[in-house]
């Protein structure tokens, strides 16, 4: 549900964005630098995703197959943009050992203009109770929105493509704004152990 706030808020530009940076951390193979996939187009129940081939050659970007095939914090984000975004092309970014200013310079070279839609793919606090988990998601929000970086990981698991993020978004004076946010508490499971969500939106002037 929050991740649908988010690309709720991403429907208007339908038919104007036709490529999409998706940038996630990297849960299983370790990786230096930002990793491609090596392939064409991503599958889904829904069918495919076009990949577009604009990172191949970036400094620190390296393309491996095998950090991506059982990585799920990229493809968990595809299904939406399928349904939001249908023509758009992706550029599948697995994030591992990098340092921010490092993603930065990868954004900034795919940065493009209103063709072009970045999506960081994180969730935030895990597996504390549901009380802890609230102030630490919410003073994790406070420093986004600040646009306070570096994140840890404990606060995040994608802090690294966050924290490159947070440093674009500095420069270029984009506008943080919360979407959406809750815990794995307030949809599904109990409240002893749960993990923090949250829909942040980056916008160029104030948004309306």
């Amino acid at each position: 549900g929050v991740a649908g706030s988010g690309f709720a808020a991403v429907a208007p530009a339908r038919g104007r964005v036709s490529r999409v940076v998706l940038l996630g951390p990297c849960h299983r193979v370790p990786v230096r630098g930002l990793a491609l996939p090596g392939a064409d187009a991503l599958a889904t129940p829904l069918g495919l995703v076009a990949v577009d081939a604009a990172a191949s050659g970036l400094d620190h970007v390296v393309t491996r197959p095998d950090v991506h095939a059982q990585e799920h914090s990229l493809e968990v984000q595809l299904p939406f943009l399928q349904r939001v975004l249908p023509d758009a092309a992706v550029v599948p970014l697995a994030v591992g050992d990098a340092s921010p200013e490092e993603v930065a310079s990868v954004l900034d070279a795919l940065w493009g203009g209103p063709e072009t839609l970045v999506v960081i793919s994180s969730d935030l606090s895990h597996y504390h109770p549901y009380a802890r988990a609230r102030a630490l998601d919410a003073a994790t929000l406070d420093r986004i929105v600040a646009l306070d970086g570096p994140l840890a990981h404990t606060q995040a698991c994608g802090a690294t493509p966050i924290d490159g993020l947070l440093l674009v978004a500095a420069r270029r004076g984009l506008t943080p704004v919360v979407l959406d946010a809750c815990n794995s508490g307030d949809t599904a499971g109990d409240r002893d152990q749960v993990v923090g969500y949250a829909a942040v939106g980056f916008y160029e002037g104030v948004p309306s």
